[in-house]
Formats: C-alpha cells, structure tokens, sequence
C-alpha cells in the first residue's frame, strides 16, 4: 500500500513515571508540531500525550525490529508549550531526575491534560496577540530616593551588559523593592514586552496585583496559583501564552507558563523554602527562573531582605551582581529588636508580663500589635495527666494538635482528624488536660485578657474560605488599634502602617535543632516578622521571648544584622563542605511493611553507588527520617554528598539506570530530591 504523503515518526511524553519518550507513527499529511497534544494508545487505555520531537519515517520495508503503533488523533494545530518551554522542562527532568513527562504534564493546566481540543473560545485566546503601541498611563507615583535611584541604575547597567549576570537585590524590610520592580519593568511594558514576577505565597499575590494596578493602570495581567479554579488557570495560562497578559504573576509553578515575550523574569523572596516544591517534581522555581533567564538571555532580578546562602555565596563569588538598600524611605527606621527571658516568669498564654504589658501600651496608643507563633489549632497536644496518655495520630509519628473550635483533634502532617475524647482512652479520666498552645488557643488568651480589643487570627484554617484573607487584611489596614494574631503567612511582603509592635514565641526548637539549614530559615523568619513593625512614620519595637537568650548566634543577628550572622552560618558550612561548598541528594524510601525494610532497601541502594573516576560521593545514613511515620508508611532517608555536583548526577544517573535491578524494592515507595532543603 503506498502512501501520497510521507510517514513521520513522534517522539511523546507521557504522564507516567517513565524516564524515556515513546514513539509512535503519524501519516497525517502534516505531522504535528513540537508542543502539540496527541491522543496515543497506551497499553491496554488512550492517554494524551505531548509531542517532543517529529521524524520523517523510514521508508515502509527499511529494516526495522518492531512496529511503531500510530496515533490515534492529533488534538492541538498549535503548539501549546513553545520550544522554549520545552526545552526548559526537559532540562528540569534532567537536572532533578524526575520522569520527563510527568514533568511536563505538571506544567500544563489540568485542562489541557484532558482527551479534547481546545474550544473555538480557547483557541481565540491562544492565538498571537498583537501588543498596542501605546505607553503606560502616567500616573504620580512616589519619588523614589538616592538610595533606590543608585540601586535601579546599577541594574539597569547591568542589564546593558554582556554575559548577562543574575542579580540580587538586597534590601531591607521595608526598603522599597517592589519600586525597584516597578520602574525596571516600565520601560519594558511600554515595548510591549512581557514580564514574569515570582512570589513565593498566594497571600502576597493580591496585594502585588493591588500595586501593579495602581502604577500601570489597566495593564493586561494573567495571576496564577493554587486558589484558582481550573477554569481561571487556564485563562490565565493562555492569556500569558498569546502574549496578551503583559504582566504575569504567580507562585512557584508559574515559572512554567509560556511567554512568547518575555523580557524579564523577578523573583520577591529569593530565600523563601516554599518556592521548593516538596512532593513529585522537587524542583526549586529560583533556580529554574535563573536557568529559564540564562536559556532566554533575558535578565532575572531576585529581591529579599534576608538573602539565601546560596545566593550570598554566589554574590561573593560574582556569579551574581549584588546591589543593596540599607535605608526606610522618608522616616520610618527599622525596629529596636529585644530579647526577652523567658527563664524567670510563669507565662500566660505564652507571653511574659512584659509582653503583655507591652501590649495594653501600645493599644492604648491607638496602634497594632502582632503576636506570631508559627503553629495552628489550639494546643500541639492533649494528655492525661492521670496515666499520662497523649493522642496521638494512628498513622503518623507525632502528636495531633486540639482544636477546640471544631472540638476535633487534627493531624497537620496527614490531615486525619478525629472528635476529641470525652474521657481518657487508657484509664477513664474525665479530665484531659493540653500542653503547649497554638494560635487558636492564643487568640482566645488575648481575648480574654483584652477584652475591649479586636483580635484578628490569620493562619491557614482561619483564611480556608475564599475571601477571608482579603477580608482580615482589609481589617488590619483600617488602621484601628487591634491585635493580630498568625503564622509565617504574615512573615512577609505585607505593610501594615499602624502595626508597632511585634512579639515572637516559641523560636527554642530551632535553635536546639539539628538540621543544619534550621538557624537560616529561623534567623530569616525572625527578621521578615521584625520587618513588620514600624513600617510608617511610627517606631517599631520587636519583642523575641526565648528560653536560649544567651545563644550566640541569637546574639549576633539581634547584635550585628542578618548579613554578619549569614557568613558566620557560611563558615560552619565550609568547613562541612555543605551547600553551597557542596552538593547535595536525599533518597526518601517509604514502607507500609516496617521502618526495618525502608532502611534494608536504602543500605542495598548505598551498596550500588560505586565510586567512579575518583569521585568521591559521601553517605549519611541511611536513617529514619525526623517524622519516622507519616500517613500509614514508615520513612527513612540517605543522604549523598560530593564537592563535584557532575559526580553526584553521574552517581544518580547510575541508580536510575533502567538496567539495574534493586533488590526488595516490593512495596517500596522511592524518591530522590536534588538540592534537598527539608529533611523532614
């Protein structure tokens, strides 16, 4: 049978957790393009798969030792993710070792992963959109000082320059940065260029918008993250994907949305942990941007006040421009940090007497307070304090935390919950007891020891519903006197003009812990959540209660600042060969069986990295993982380290070989994460 067109070969991802693509035949008179979706034959079901790459077929009798299944419908005429894109994420399954196609399926909007073309609707949205010559609406904006005017000359100049460098902005709580962003991206929304600006929580994107709306006007811009409904994502999605959304803003997993121009790529809060996403592809969406930006030569901008390790390291290094803002614009000046002792007082709902006098003080005045302590629900445990039983998660390794408004006791690592006990399980005692506390309980506390204040709680079960986090900030803005109660989600980007006063509980665990990445992120929380205070013409005073006040590394960030107490942490590190002086890869394996054939299958794993070319690849472990059991499944981990990050991927490509068989592997769940920052 003879054909008058030719016959191409596709080469497919697909979303399985397979490490190679698949390939199928197409004799469709034009074969697909790079980007599009086909609908593909999988075993014995269809799947929706992503074309890679596109061959001409041999002829029909070349030789040949298998037949090529064809495809079964091509569903897109236009690519979705353009080459770019897609070289992106093939790199990004390379670099993290994860299967390629659930990597690309992961950056696809849940629409798009569905056996269906695109409606007529969508297909408008993604057809090129034509950028208007028109410039930006002017507007009187705030004068930016010398400080900040030295700072976006620099970066302009740098951007003039070639081979383009990252560049980190450090600057103060405070500071000004978004201004910074503001006035580098004008220039380029006037030429019709696109822009990428990366935030690390949902919170942050609201107010972000709020402020690119007001300096650009009705400025076309796509928001993206996990809030949004699929609907709205895939909008959005398309809208950056046209180029018809000048201005794109999302958390972490927008750094995959396609862009046909895009000029420039910011991230805010380099140093944040959640920009690392933690389950299936652990990738880090900074390093992704800085490798996107490199792919592009565009520039990327990343602004914190509390800059990573591995950033300051690589500023020292001059791998990245490094620019700084050391001054509050007008007035306002940084906050009078304290260390407060715990050691001699009975507290009350956590707080000492100073505390709380500080508190009824500062109310008094007519302005805000925050109490911040980084735990939900009520109390982090119930007990007997009979027979000393204490509820604990039946599927996990740890405590389940009380709370009282729901009168349920929860897991936060699994999410079972149960109602609580009326009586204790073990011995029949009616009278259960908590310890330790959570926001729940000290919003609660501070009601009834402020009874004529306001109390607002913002943590992740009091903003679950849509609108309730823009509803509690539009509270706090009023500018009336109250207190504010919540976790990390309230450690940065927001400006609270009345707040003056900060307290921070409960920091000893981090100071005690022996995860060596535990005194960045706490003395970075500590200085984000101090940045919160005294942020108009009004003095700011943070209050740190601690049972560890003679700490020294306490004492050189409350003494010296966060850039002293960061090389000093970078000491410690070289002389470990830790990142960033090494690299690193955590293999997490899980069993339902025992935590015993968890670590039986990790030490076979360790058995199997032979040391080639000299290299020397360093083990720790394999052990139980800090949360043993999580969900059901016991968890162990091995850590492997090198100097030479070449030598770490060659020993990692040698474990994934297809080849090598891993005995025990039954009813093992097995992951590896590179670059790993929790080891949790």
């Amino acid at each position: 049978m003879t054909q008058d067109h030719p016959r191409y070969i596709l080469h497919v991802a697909v979303p399985r957790p397979l490490r190679t693509l698949l390939s199928y035949t197409c004799a469709d008179e034009s074969a697909p393009k790079p980007g599009s979706r086909v609908l593909i034959p999988l075993g014995k079901q269809h799947a929706v798969g992503l074309v890679i790459r596109v061959e001409t077929a041999p002829p029909e009798d070349a030789d040949s030792r298998f037949t090529l299944k064809p495809v079964e419908a091509i569903l897109d005429t236009t690519p979705l993710p353009d080459a770019h894109l897609l070289e992106l994420l093939q790199w990004g399954a390379r670099y993290y070792h994860h299967p390629v196609g659930e990597v690309i399926f992961s950056a696809l909007p849940v629409a798009l992963r569905k056996p269906k073309p695109l409606s007529s609707r969508l297909q408008k949205l993604l057809g090129r959109y034509e950028a208007p010559s028109l410039a930006p609406v002017e507007r009187n904006h705030l004068q930016l000082t010398d400080e900040q005017q030295f700072c976006l000359h620099s970066i302009e100049q740098w951007n003039l320059q070639a081979p383009l460098r990252p560049i980190l902005l450090h600057g103060i709580t405070g500071s000004g940065k978004t201004e910074i962003y503001l006035r580098l991206i004008a220039p380029l929304f006037a030429a019709g260029k696109q822009v990428l600006v990366i935030v690390p929580e949902i919170g942050l994107t609201p107010q972000l918008l709020l402020r690119f709306a007001h300096f650009f006007g009705d400025t076309p811009m796509a928001c993206l993250h996990s809030a949004l409904s699929d609907g709205e994502r895939m909008k959005a999605w398309l809208q950056a994907r046209s180029g018809e959304a000048r201005i794109i803003i999302g958390t972490r997993s927008a750094i995959f949305t396609p862009a046909p121009n895009l000029a420039l790529i910011v991230i805010d809060e380099e140093h944040d942990a959640s920009l690392k996403q933690q389950e299936g592809f652990r990738y880090h969406a900074r390093d992704l941007a800085i490798k996107r930006a490199q792919m592009l030569n565009i520039p990327i901008v990343m602004g914190t006040a509390t800059p990573s390790l591995e950033s300051l390291y690589n500023a020292d290094t001059a791998r990245f421009h490094y620019v700084r803002l050391n001054q509050r614009p007008g007035t306002t000046r940084k906050p009078d940090l304290q260390i407060q002792d715990t050691r001699p007082f009975e507290l009350q709902a956590g707080l000492t007497p100073h505390s709380l006098q500080a508190i009824r003080t500062t109310l008094a005045r007519g302005e805000q307070v925050m109490v911040f302590l980084n735990r939900r629900g009520f109390a982090p445990a119930l007990y007997c304090p009979s027979c000393g039983w204490q509820a604990s998660c039946q599927h996990c390794s740890v405590k389940m935390t009380w709370h009282a408004r729901r009168n349920k006791l929860v897991c936060h690592h699994c999410g079972a919950d149960q109602a609580t006990p009326l009586r204790c399980p073990q011995c029949q005692n009616p009278q259960l007891t908590t310890q330790g506390q959570g926001t729940e309980r000290l919003e609660l506390a501070l009601q009834t020891h402020f009874p004529a204040a306001v109390v607002v709680r913002i943590d992740r079960d009091s903003t679950s519903r849509k609108g309730e986090l823009e509803a509690k900030f539009a509270t706090v803005r009023s500018n009336d006197p109250l207190i504010l109660v919540g976790t990390q989600m309230l450690a940065k980007g927001h400006d609270f003009p009345n707040l003056t006063l900060v307290i921070i509980l409960d920091i000893d665990q981090s100071l005690l812990s022996t995860d060596y990445r535990a005194l960045e992120r706490l003395g970075q929380l500590l200085i984000q959540v101090a940045g919160r205070a005294g942020r108009a013409d009004k003095a700011g005073k943070v209050i740190l209660q601690t049972s560890q006040p003679d700490h020294p590394m306490l004492h050189q960030l409350v003494g010296h600042g966060y850039t002293p107490f960061a090389r000093q942490l970078l000491e410690d590190r070289k002389r470990w060969h830790f990142p960033p002086f090494g690299y690193q890869a955590l293999i997490r394996a899980s069993s339902t069986a025992s935590m015993e054939k968890a670590l039986q299958f990790l030490e076979q794993i360790s058995q199997l990295l032979i040391v080639t070319d000299g290299a020397d690849i360093q083990r720790l472990g394999p052990i139980p993982a800090l949360l043993e059991k999580r969900a059901n499944r016991y968890r162990a981990q091995l850590l492997l380290g090198s100097q030479h990050r070449a030598a770490l991927h060659a020993a990692l490509l040698q474990l994934l070989n297809p080849s090598v068989k891993l005995p025990g592997r039954s009813g093992i769940r097995w992951s590896v994460d590179v670059d790993p920052i929790d080891f949790s």
